[in-house]
């Protein structure tokens, strides 16, 4: 009830972000969906349905990211002294934050599962173009029973993971300086914890161009491929789908620590102030906003592979890129990045905000902050823009030879 009476006292920017969560969700909840009703209608082509299965890794993982984002910059993370009074702490505001990106991502899963059954055509006739030419069923498995307890789990998966993992990372938890406080708020990782897991983002990403190479040369894809990606399995294999999510998933980790190395990399030898000032935020703020600047870089290495594959006609067999559900997927993700990063950029400029007001209180202009923030924006730039080519090309390769 307390979340509920947040929720609708919140402010239209607040409303906004949870809408998003919600729309989100209800993307991510139907691309799994559409996963048990292609298995349901294909019990004969089962790397089909792992294929769609794995394609949905990436889309979950973005939303449950974006679920994060706005759980850590949710009012309720940050009740104030009237709620601790009444006994709402830092442990109960977590658990409210979770609550209320549980509910979005809930009311979203129940939007996707009415559309899938309406697609179907288990509620009624369709009323898209593209389910009325009898694609959708098809691909959704229409005329087949659905297993009711595959549906309901699969309902539940994306709004169980979000509160989960808003829960796990607002949770308060005791520094090792001291032993009778706590933390609160939204910070981010520690630089130390930042830098600790680029050599796992470094190893999944060389794992997935591995599996990417080894699964990518082959038989040309079937037309209706979820992916139009040549493989030794023909249509769109699994490994070259589970290649791209390692990729992904390596990126995203290695985003923290790119960061960091980006900002010592700015403050090395004998700095300005200019130059040091940005070194250091980059530093400081690189838990905070590395794993969306590692999503984003994971999405540019994707598209310059796309452009590599399908921007002329060396593409596999003249094909399209995007299959029936994959410019879904492709959307989804493209929009839980953007706004993951807008809100984690935002959250980092409140969470530096009395150190902005005390260099301005010192005398420094207001043009030191701004051309501080256009040399962070330049470095980070001049760092991924090779990475992503990299990436983008190696994972370009084994399909265009």
């Amino acid at each position: 009830m307390l979340s509920l009476r947040l929720a609708l006292g919140a402010r239209p920017f607040v409303l906004l972000r949870r809408a998003l969560v919600a729309l989100a969700a209800a993307g991510a909840a139907f691309l799994l969906l559409s996963a048990l009703g292609f298995a349901a209608g294909h019990p004969a082509d089962p790397k089909g349905a792992l294929t769609r299965l794995l394609w949905c890794a990436v889309p979950l993982a973005a939303t449950v990211q974006l679920a994060l984002a706005v759980a850590r910059t949710d009012p309720s993370t940050r009740p104030g002294p009237a709620f601790t009074a009444a006994g709402v702490g830092p442990a109960r505001s977590a658990l409210l934050a979770a609550a209320s990106m549980a509910t979005a991502c809930a009311l979203g899963s129940a939007l996707a599962l009415l559309t899938f059954l309406h697609l179907r055509g288990d509620v009624g006739g369709s009323w898209l173009l593209w389910a009325g030419s009898g694609a959708a069923g098809r691909q959704l498995g229409a005329g087949h029973p659905l297993p009711l307890a595959g549906a309901v789990t699969l309902v539940a998966v994306v709004p169980a993971l979000a509160g989960a993992a808003c829960a796990a990372s607002l949770w308060p938890r005791r520094p090792l300086a001291a032993v009778l406080t706590v933390t609160t708020g939204p910070v981010g990782p520690r630089p130390d914890q930042a830098t600790s897991v680029l050599p796992w983002g470094i190893a999944l990403t060389a794992a997935g161009l591995a599996l990417e190479a080894y699964a990518g040369s082959g038989a040309p894809p079937r037309p209706d491929a979820l992916l139009s990606a040549s493989g030794r399995l023909g249509g769109s294999p699994p490994g070259v789908v589970g290649g791209w999510v390692l990729t992904a998933v390596g990126l995203v980790l290695a985003g923290p620590g790119l960061t960091h190395l980006c900002g010592r990399l700015l403050a090395i030898g004998r700095p300005g102030v200019l130059r040091l000032l940005a070194g250091r935020v980059l530093q400081q703020e690189a838990g905070l906003i590395g794993r969306p600047v590692g999503a984003l870089c994971a999405i540019g290495s994707a598209a310059y592979a796309a452009m590599e594959l399908y921007g002329t006609r060396s593409g596999p067999s003249g094909g399209h890129l995007f299959g029936p559900l994959s410019g879904l997927g492709t959307a989804l993700v493209l929009m839980c990045a953007a706004a993951t990063t807008l809100t984690a950029v935002l959250e980092a400029r409140s969470a530096r905000e009395r150190t902005t007001a005390a260099l301005l209180r010192l005398g420094a202009p207001a043009r030191l902050l701004r051309g501080a923030a256009t040399v962070r924006v330049t470095a980070l730039l001049l760092l991924l823009a090779p990475l992503m080519w990299a990436v983008g090309h190696l994972t370009a390769t084994p399909f265009t030879h």
